[in-house]
């Protein structure tokens, strides 16, 4: 009897009829069983990597000579390290830490056995950093990759990660008797708790009370979005709106943080008309949205919203990391339908070329995208904690094992909540298809950055973007390189005015002017000028102290008309920041 796909089976034959059993079964059942018990990581994605480095290491004889000399001159330097009794002397430790290595910091790493310990770990990280870069014949992605997850393993065996290894928490066990390993390990049972149970940690600071609370009022509602209209702070604004398209990975209100460190509410005392797009949190039946709906109900609705409702002829437009290339992407799709409604563009940490777009994309293939795709199939999104164990482990170091020392180890009580923590935890989901589309569209296919992406069945060209632009980089962002921000440069027809600011992609953003210890370099680049390398452009821009946020104000004012009265708020559909915000 042939068999076809899916067929039914009768319940009799099902016992005696292996295949036959095993046809009942959905096709896609085997893959659905190990992208949920992987995360949706892609073990085959890992095993290609591992063999494609092992194939080619395999010939690669001179490497394998110049690695057993490597481990040679590390380890007889280590034996001479400890049996002159480990001493506590940088110029005689065979390795010193990285810069922003702080495992080590303690005293107690300075002495011995702990001091020994220390080097040899180092070593070791040292030598595998070796082995698994510049491996001849080797693909440039497998290099990368190879080398990042070896790292990773490496981090989770740190001595600093251990009770009997870690100078700090033996001598903070033998001082409380035991008492901060109880704390730790009660920590630990309710924090496991409250992620089986999706709860989120408590915070003193409420959305819409201490956070989100810039007045004003919810103007325009769809399936997606909810549009906010602040209040104006000055009698007099400047004719053009200013409309922010945040993105959707998180809540809004990163940029509306606490009152003192709120970049609307300084936008508004500036004299500027500010809108907000606020998204909505979507669950599993919205598992069919995709770009072109985030596109359209996003900023494209929203900007007809604005313009209708106030009746500006230009618009300033913002949009921030994933709502950053979205906004590019309306603005290439208005400037091919000569819809000319845009006065200027500002990026900040908004990637439109994918090309080197940093750590997260080492392991984004299509095997791991086919084995991501059939877990959002099952849960019809990607949940924000899947999303936010993915950031984590690109900074390990900082935000999982040095945690979990302070918290389970040492029983150290939790950093006092600020704001952005706040913001950090209240995360959101992906829809399926939406993040299926962006993934290949973007990371796999880098289809934005090639004038392959298609709106409305015709492809855009950022080329045909004429309006300033305003970007912002971030010189520590994990997620959005700076260097990979930068390549808006060569991408668009228009003045670029490029900032690039000290912080992370969330930190450096959300620079308030009197935050201390900031910097940032500035430069305008003219479409008529020769292109600049971005190591080039980083010697040759104006290096200023404090906040980027008065520049930005600057340049908007510069690409602004006279100030006005304000336009009058529209019809309030609820006060801000509205509902969607507060939607779990």
């Amino acid at each position: 009897m042939k068999i076809r796909p899916n067929s039914t089976v009768p319940a009799e034959h099902s016992a005696s009829d292996p295949i036959a059993a095993m046809n009942m079964l959905p096709l896609k059942t085997m893959r659905h069983v190990l992208a949920r018990s992987g995360f949706g990581a892609s073990a085959f994605s890992m095993l290609t990597m591992m063999n494609d480095w092992s194939l080619h290491m395999s010939v690669a004889t001179d490497k394998q000579i110049d690695l057993a000399r490597k481990l040679q001159n590390q380890w007889a330097a280590w034996l001479e390290f400890v049996v002159a009794g480990c001493p506590d002397d940088d110029e005689k430790r065979p390795i010193l830490p990285g810069r922003h290595d702080r495992r080590f910091e303690h005293p107690g790493w300075s002495k011995p056995p702990f001091s020994a310990l220390e080097q040899a770990f180092l070593l070791t990280e040292d030598y595998w950093d070796s082995a698994t870069s510049d491996i001849p014949g080797l693909s440039k992605t497998h290099d990368k990759a190879m080398t990042f997850a070896v790292r990773q393993i490496l981090d989770s065996m740190a001595p600093s990660n251990f009770v009997a290894t870690n100078p700090e928490i033996l001598e903070h066990t033998i001082e409380e008797k035991g008492a901060n390993l109880a704390r730790g390990g009660l920590k630990a049972l309710t924090d496991a708790q409250d992620m089986r149970d999706h709860k989120k940690p408590s915070s003193e600071f409420v959305v819409g009370r201490h956070l989100a609370a810039t007045p004003g009022r919810v103007v325009y509602r769809n399936h997606l979005i909810e549009l906010i209209q602040y209040k104006p702070a000055t009698k007099k604004v400047r004719p053009e709106p200013v409309l922010i398209v945040p993105a959707w990975i998180m809540k809004y209100y990163i940029l509306d943080l606490s009152p003192e460190n709120s970049l609307v509410r300084f936008l508004t005392e500036q004299g500027f008309t500010v809108f907000m797009i606020s998204w909505r949190n979507p669950d599993a039946a919205d598992r069919a949205l995709g770009m072109d709906d985030y596109l359209r109900e996003g900023p494209l609705n929203a900007i007809d919203h604005i313009a209708a409702q106030t009746g500006a002829e230009k618009i300033h437009a913002a949009g921030y990391c994933l709502g950053g290339t979205l906004l590019s992407i309306a603005a290439a799709a208005m400037a091919r339908d000569e819809d000319e409604r845009l006065a200027s563009v500002t990026l900040f940490a908004a990637q439109t070329d994918f090309s080197e777009a940093g750590e997260l994309t080492l392991f984004i293939d299509e095997s791991q995208v086919s084995f991501l795709e059939s877990l959002m199939d099952e849960q019809g999104f990607l949940s924000a904690e899947q999303m936010m164990s993915a950031f984590q482990m690109i900074r390990s170091n900082d935000l999982v094992w040095s945690r979990m020392i302070r918290s389970y180890l040492l029983g150290e009580d939790s950093a006092p909540p600020n704001d952005l923590m706040a913001w950090n935890a209240d995360g959101t989901r992906m829809p399926a298809n939406m993040h299926s589309q962006y993934l290949r569209h973007m990371f796999l296919n880098n289809d934005l950055a090639r004038g392959n992406y298609q709106v409305n069945g015709s492809p855009v060209s950022l080329r045909d973007i004429r309006v300033p632009i305003f970007c912002v980089g971030t010189e520590t962002d994990h997620i959005a390189p700076w260097k990979s921000v930068f390549k808006i440069h060569a991408l668009t027809h228009s003045d670029v005015t490029f900032a690039l600011t000290n912080g992370g992609h969330n930190a450096g953003v959300v620079s308030e002017p009197g935050h201390r210890h900031r910097h940032f370099r500035i430069r305008t680049s003219h479409d008529r000028d020769r292109y600049l390398g971005p190591d080039d452009w980083q010697e040759q821009a104006d290096l200023k102290k404090g906040s980027w946020w008065p520049a930005w104000v600057e340049w908007l004012e510069q690409v602004s008309g006279e100030p006005c009265p304000p336009p009058k708020l529209g019809k309030s559909l609820g006060a801000a920041p509205g509902t969607y915000v507060l939607m779990e």
